[in-house]
C-alpha cells in the first residue's frame, strides 16, 4: 500500500465532457486538476471533488489576452488589451491603472466528482454528469475549491466563487455525498477557506474561515503573533447563517517560516483528544510563496481554545518526485501543496491535497502521528 502518491492528473480529464464545450469551441486544455474536497460515500468508497482550472490553449490573440467568464446563456470569451495587464503570475493577470487591484484569471474552474476505492488507491468512476460548474452571477469566473463535511446524515460542501460582483463562499448540500445542490452564499467577498467541523459542537455549525483585506494592523512589538490573513471561527444555527466568534483563531506566529498568510486546510475532524485541523502556512517567496501544511489540535467543547499548534515542522511539503513525470506541466515558480480533505483509514489518517496547483495528492498519516 503506497504512503504517498498522485491519484488524478490533468491528462486524466476528458476535456471533450467539460460545460465549456458549451460556448467555447477553440481548444483548451487542463491548466490543474488538484485541491480536492475529500468525503467517504455510503458505499465506503471515497469522494474527490476535483477543481478543473481549464484554460485556453492560445490566450493572446491579436494583441489581446482572453479571459473565459460563464452567462447564462453560455460561456464566452472577454478580451483585453496586453499593453493594459500584468501577466507575470500564470495564474492570473492584473489590469493596470484601476484605483482597485483589478485581476482576471487565465482559467475558468469547476468540479469534477471523482470517486475512488476505499484505500483511495484506484479511480472507479469519474462523473462528469455530476460535475459542478457555475449557476450564478456570482460565479461567472469559476468555482474553486471545495471542503467537504459529512455532519449526521448530510454532507456539506463549501466552494469559492469567483465574479466581478464577489469573491465569496458558497454553500452546497447533499444527501447522498455525490449529488449537491446549491444553497447559495454563506460568506461575503473576500471570506474563504471556509470549512465546517464535521459534527456539531453542542447545538450548532462550527466553522474554519479566513478573511482577507487590503490593510492588517500590527500587533506589539513582544508578541508572538505576525499580522497577516488568519484563520477565523464562525457558528451558525442552520449552516446558512454564520456569526463570526469573537475569540481570536489559528494565527501566523512570528517563529514559523510560514508566516506570510496561514488558511485552512482540511475539514476539522474529532478525535480523543479534540478537533484535528490540517491548515496551509505560506513562505513569502516570488509572485506565489512556498505552501506546506501543518497542523492543529482544538478543544472539543470549545474549539476557539487551541490546544496544540503545530507550525514549527511541517506535517506535507510538496514532493517533486511525485510530479517528475509531468513535469513539463509545471508552471508554478515555487513547490506548493495544498491539504484539502481528510479521511479516516483506521490506523491512519488519509490526506487528500492539491499539488503544485496540477495534480491530486494522497498521503498517509498513522494516527500516532498527531500525539
Amino acid at each position: 500500500m503506497a504512503d504517498d502518491f498522485l491519484i488524478f492528473r490533468p491528462d486524466d480529464v476528458d476535456l471533450a465532457r467539460s460545460p465549456l464545450r458549451r460556448g467555447i469551441a477553440e481548444p483548451t486544455y487542463v491548466l490543474g486538476a488538484f485541491n480536492p474536497g475529500m468525503a467517504r460515500l455510503p458505499n465506503g468508497n471515497l469522494l474527490l471533488m476535483v477543481r478543473i482550472a481549464e484554460a485556453l490553449a492560445q490566450p493572446v490573440v491579436d494583441g489581446h489576452v482572453r479571459a473565459i467568464r460563464w452567462t447564462p446563456g453560455g460561456y464566452v470569451l472577454d478580451r483585453y488589451p496586453l499593453a493594459g495587464v500584468d501577466m507575470t503570475d500564470p495564474r492570473q493577470f492584473a489590469l493596470k491603472g484601476h484605483a482597485h487591484r483589478m485581476l482576471a484569471l487565465t482559467s475558468l474552474s469547476w468540479l469534477l466528482p471523482v470517486e475512488l476505492t476505499p484505500d483511495g488507491e484506484r479511480i472507479v468512476a469519474v462523473h462528469y454528469d455530476k460535475a459542478i460548474e457555475p449557476a450564478a452571477p456570482y460565479q461567472d469566473y469559476g468555482v474553486e475549491d471545495a471542503r467537504i463535511s459529512r455532519i449526521a446524515d448530510r454532507w456539506y460542501m463549501t466552494t469559492c466563487s469567483v465574479s466581478a460582483e464577489r469573491h465569496c463562499t458558497t454553500l452546497h448540500i447533499s444527501d447522498n455525498g455525490i449529488d449537491y445542490r446549491l444553497e447559495g452564499i454563506v460568506l461575503d467577498h473576500q471570506n474563504k477557506d471556509m470549512i465546517l467541523f464535521e459534527g456539531l459542537v453542542g447545538d450548532r455549525f462550527m466553522a474554519l474561515t479566513r478573511p482577507l483585506g487590503e490593510v492588517y494592523f500590527a500587533y506589539p512589538e513582544d508578541s508572538p503573533y505576525v499580522g497577516g490573513p488568519a484563520i477565523n471561527f464562525a457558528a451558525s444555527p442552520d449552516a446558512l447563517h454564520w456569526k463570526p466568534l469573537e475569540a481570536p483563531g489559528i494565527r501566523a506566529r512570528k517563529g514559523s517560516t510560514s508566516a506570510m498568510k496561514i488558511g485552512g486546510g482540511t475539514q476539522p475532524v474529532l478525535t480523543d483528544d479534540g478537533w484535528l485541523t490540517i491548515y496551509h502556512g505560506v513562505e513569502r517567496r516570488e509572485t506565489v510563496g512556498i505552501y506546506r501544511s501543518f497542523w492543529a489540535l482544538l478543544d472539543r467543547d470549545d474549539p476557539t481554545r487551541i490546544l496544540r499548534l503545530e507550525d514549527d515542522a511541517p506535517l506535507i511539503e510538496a514532493a517533486p518526485a511525485l510530479t517528475a513525470d509531468i513535469a513539463h506541466q509545471m508552471y508554478l515558480p515555487t513547490p506548493v501543496v495544498f491539504s484539502t480533505g481528510l479521511a479516516d483509514g483506521g490506523d491512519h489518517y488519509l490526506v487528500a491535497s492539491g499539488e503544485a496547483d496540477l495534480a491530486c495528492r494522497m498521503t498517509r498519516l498513522r494516527k500516532d502521528r498527531f500525539r
